[in-house]
């Protein structure tokens, strides 16, 4: 696994000596490891560095610095010779002064934590100039480490922009004044490269340089002349004109925010160049710390293209080229100190191949988030079928229910007469007595007075497994007779729990008699409703349609709508069809889906509203419905109920309200959405089929895979998938409104397990640099 070693340096060589951070970690990682330390002061350093510079300087070799008159001083073999001793001196004063005993535990640290046969690309990370230009490379570290190479880097920095994708590397070749060098072989070797557009300005204008300088690049380099004057850099464009990098920093900006990733200066005494650019947060640059002869320019140019281009790091074909420099140093001592990297710390250092085919890359890393995406979405999928979601998805759709904006009213057709408390306390008032909370007196009564209502159904949602009291003949005729009065009874089965069923009236015929029984998930909560069943022989309730579809199915045959049988199966009134729910229907995955049972689309009431008018029968038997209310309450479905908490009356909780409601209401609910959807077209909760539901969350799960792809900070990828979510949840909101039931947790698991995965993968396998980045 490649490694990054960062050394901070803050100080000097000759007053405070530095302070030293050592951070070690992977590639594109934050760093494992941190450990602090120091390296002492060392004037006999920065003097041994002063002297072989001005050795170096002093050569009189023919340089691609900017041409000026030389005093000689001896001839050229006896400078050689003293330039070379001059830097054995300093490469010997600069070990020991690496090997001083305040730096030891930084430096035993970095050859405990890293292996000699890692890639470790090491940034000394100063803003020192003194410190900038040691020969770093002659630490003994770099010579245990072979595929170690040392970068220059700025304290301060930005990320540039991510570069666009092309076919080819574009390089901006800038051939400035050659007067006494030789750049023409700096051209060839430009000219030769695979996959690589080359433009060449041979000793430009200005404005012609400028106006090249606001394209698109991936390279910019330089040949010529050039000088580092008081810490500011100048190339010399042309035999008459020279220019700083300030006054090119416009076009400089444009081309490092389009995307340009390296510049090479293969010209003299580049720190001053680098120094600047690196002010403009270029990602990396090339340049040469001292006067640098021709010939060496070029066998460094020549070796290090060869081998970039052929695949090798830019760190390493860096350091394979200046090695290569050594079989120069007989004519041009300390060749193999000049070429050094300055690196932008936020940016990866691209290869050849990630320059010119992105393509190629950007196939490999798509195919590789597909299938990851595919994975989890058979994982997610895998444990959605069997059940483990459907807790959770149950919580979001009651989530849904309640948000849904309550702009439904009562339904117009039912009327609602309730036996409270107070109720009970009036029929033992007035000794109606009787089994259970409505006697037989009290129901004749109600019944009776009903009839100024012109009920066109009445249904008595009261269990009534006991004869009419003989002193009630009427009742008992009523019973047998009325059409419109409808019956329950309990079934007996384990559907809801209750393992005995309940008789229903013996004077009611069996085509009037209906169960009541809910269907309700582990919560207790009924989301579905139940509307045909076929019961066990032993129950002793045989009826096969529920109480709710029995009421609306007479109530809409008063108006000529009849209930039929599809061809597919599926129970009809008048126009709509009543899909039926079964086992893996959208969050129900494991449930018994025996009988026919539908989805029950609650009504979204306005605040203070109920599902229906609401009477008392206390209220009924005294005539204390007015008469314009007793109007307005004519034709309707009639439901009779108990809502006294002492006769342990049923109480459920609903999704769309916080506190448990009677099961009287629930009826009623039931009862209205049958007829909504058949009288007002109001829709039922539909859902989708399990393969596009699969095609649905696999979506989703491929948008986390590109989110994680593409947004690699953490604090973009954060709100990229925030925003994600949100959207995910707002279309499966805007969906619920329309009645559809889409999967929501399911997409949301598959989108932030892909994300992580693939995030994950990037990291492990150094896909980094290859991946578009923000």
């Amino acid at each position: 696994m490649a490694k990054l070693v960062v050394l901070k340096l803050d100080g000097n060589l000759s007053e405070h000596g530095c302070r030293v951070t050592l951070e070690i970690g992977a590639e594109n990682a934050r760093p494992k490891i941190e450990v602090s330390g120091n390296l002492p002061v060392s004037p006999e350093l920065a003097t041994y560095f002063n002297q072989w510079q001005d050795k170096y300087r002093s050569l009189g070799i023919p340089s691609r610095i900017k041409p000026q008159e030389i005093i000689y001083d001896g001839s050229i073999k006896s400078r050689i010779e003293k330039c070379s001793q001059s830097g054995k001196l300093l490469s010997d004063r600069l070990q020991t002064w690496l090997d001083s005993q305040e730096f030891r535990h930084i430096n035993n640290t970095l050859r405990e934590e890293l292996n000699r046969d890692e890639t470790i690309r090491v940034l000394i990370r100063t803003d020192n100039s003194q410190l900038q230009r040691l020969p770093w490379h002659l630490w003994d570290f770099f010579k245990r480490y072979s595929q170690a190479e040392f970068a220059l880097s700025a304290t301060v920095s930005e990320t540039p922009p991510t570069p666009p994708h092309k076919p080819k590397v574009r390089i901006l070749a800038i051939l400035g004044n050659s007067a006494g060098i030789n750049i023409q072989l700096d051209r060839q070797l430009l000219t030769n490269l695979p996959n690589a557009e080359t433009v060449f300005l041979v000793e430009p204008q200005r404005d012609e340089l400028n106006n090249y300088l606001w394209q698109q690049w991936d390279i910019l380099f330089f040949a010529g002349h050039s000088e580092t004057s008081n810490g500011t850099g100048r190339i010399y464009i042309n035999k008459s004109d020279s220019l700083t990098i300030d006054e090119l920093n416009n076009g400089l900006k444009s081309a490092i925010s389009q995307g340009l990733q390296l510049a090479i200066f293969n010209s003299c005494d580049g720190l001053g160049l680098a120094w600047q650019l690196a002010t403009l947060n270029i990602p990396q640059m090339i340049v040469m710390r001292e006067p640098v002869p021709d010939e060496v320019a070029q066998e460094f140019l020549k070796h290090f293209l060869v081998a970039f281009s052929r695949g090798k790091s830019l760190y390493l074909a860096s350091r394979e080229a200046r090695e290569k420099l050594q079989g120069l140093e007989n004519k041009f001592p300390n060749a193999t100190w000049l070429p050094v990297i300055f690196q932008n710390p936020g940016v990866l250092p691209p290869t050849w191949k990630q320059l010119c085919s992105p393509k190629i890359e950007l196939k490999r890393i798509f195919l590789t988030v597909l299938l990851v995406s595919v994975l989890i979405t058979t994982l997610v999928m895998g444990v959605r079928y069997l059940g483990m979601l459907q807790q959770s998805e149950l919580q979001a759709y009651d989530h849904l229910m309640q948000m849904r904006s309550p702009l439904e009213r009562s339904d117009p057709r039912l009327l609602i007469v309730t036996v409270g408390e107070a109720d009970i306390h009036y029929q033992n008032q007035k000794r109606m007595n009787g089994i259970g909370s409505l006697s037989d007196q009290a129901l004749a009564q109600l019944l009776q007075k009903l009839e100024q209502y012109q009920p066109t159904t009445i249904g008595i949602d009261i269990y009534r497994d006991f004869p009419v009291d003989p002193d009630y003949p009427d009742l008992t005729t009523r019973l047998q007779q009325d059409h419109r009065i409808f019956t329950v009874c309990k079934v007996s089965a384990n559907l809801d729990g209750e393992p005995d069923g309940i008789h229903s009236p013996d004077e009611v015929p069996k085509e009037r008699q209906s169960f009541s029984d809910f269907v309700i998930d582990n919560d207790e909560i009924p989301r579905r409703q139940l509307l045909h069943l076929t019961p066990p022989i032993e129950s002793p309730c045989a009826a096969e349609d529920a109480f709710s579809l029995q009421l609306a199915r007479h109530y809409l045959l008063s108006k000529n709508i009849n209930a039929d049988i599809t061809t597919e199966g599926d129970l009809q009134i008048g126009n709509v069809v009543f899909k039926p729910l079964k086992e893996h229907s959208s969050g129900y995955q494991k449930i018994d889906a025996s009988g026919y049972q539908v989805l029950l689309n609650y009504r979204s009431l306005r605040l203070g509203e109920k599902i229906a008018e609401t009477v008392s029968l206390k209220d009924v038997l005294n005539d204390k419905i007015n008469r314009e209310l007793v109007e307005s309450l004519k034709n309707r479905i009639v439901l009779i109920g108990v809502t006294a908490p002492s006769t342990k009356a049923d109480y459920w909780k609903i999704p769309t309200k916080e506190k448990k409601i009677q099961g009287l209401l629930v009826q009623a609910h039931m009862v209205s959405q049958i007829l909504s959807a058949v009288l007002d077209r109001r829709p039922l909760l539909w859902w989708w089929s399990g393969w596009i539901e699969a095609v649905w969350i696999w979506g989703w799960s491929l948008v986390g895979g590109i989110i994680a792809w593409r947004c690699l900070k953490p604090l973009y990828l954060g709100l990229a998938i925030a925003t994600t979510l949100l959207t995910l949840f707002g279309i499966c909101f805007g969906i619920f409104t329309q009645a559809g039931w889409i999967p929501l947790i399911p997409p949301v698991l598959a989108l932030v397990l892909t994300a992580m995965v693939v995030m994950w993968m990037l990291r492990r396998e150094n896909f980094v640099s290859q991946a578009s980045r923000f």
